[in-house]
């Protein structure tokens, strides 16, 4: 009887919480979507076709962690300094209240391939 009466609670709080927690999510990407307007993010950057064709960010949330995404944002100096090919535009450091990074890093992290 125990058993159950622990398994239900768990059951009962998982149904609660855990829509909570995708709500708030998908309400942080939402967020982001707007931080990527409003920072004229899409002036180099595309996604889905829209914006500019110089640096396409479909897929980045596949190829990188958050950490990665932030730094890019953050300090893109050393990420550039890593590659191959550099791009003919250089991405300018971003300071942006800890609210809007977080919202655009969800927002990054969540277009996957």
């Amino acid at each position: 009887m125990k058993r159950f009466v622990t398994v239900t609670i768990a059951a009962v709080f998982a149904a609660v919480a855990l829509p909570a927690v995708v709500s708030t999510q998908a309400d942080k990407i939402e967020a982001g979507k707007k931080v990527y307007a409003a920072q004229k993010c899409a002036t180099c950057h595309s996604i889905a076709g829209a914006g500019s064709k110089m640096a396409p960010l479909d897929g980045v949330g596949s190829k990188h962690t958050a950490a990665e995404i932030k730094a890019w944002i953050t300090d893109p100096d050393p990420l550039t300094a890593k590659l191959a090919t550099k791009p003919k535009v250089k991405m300018k450091k971003y300071t942006l209240p800890d609210a809007d990074l977080d919202a655009l890093i969800a927002y990054m992290s969540s277009l996957k391939k």
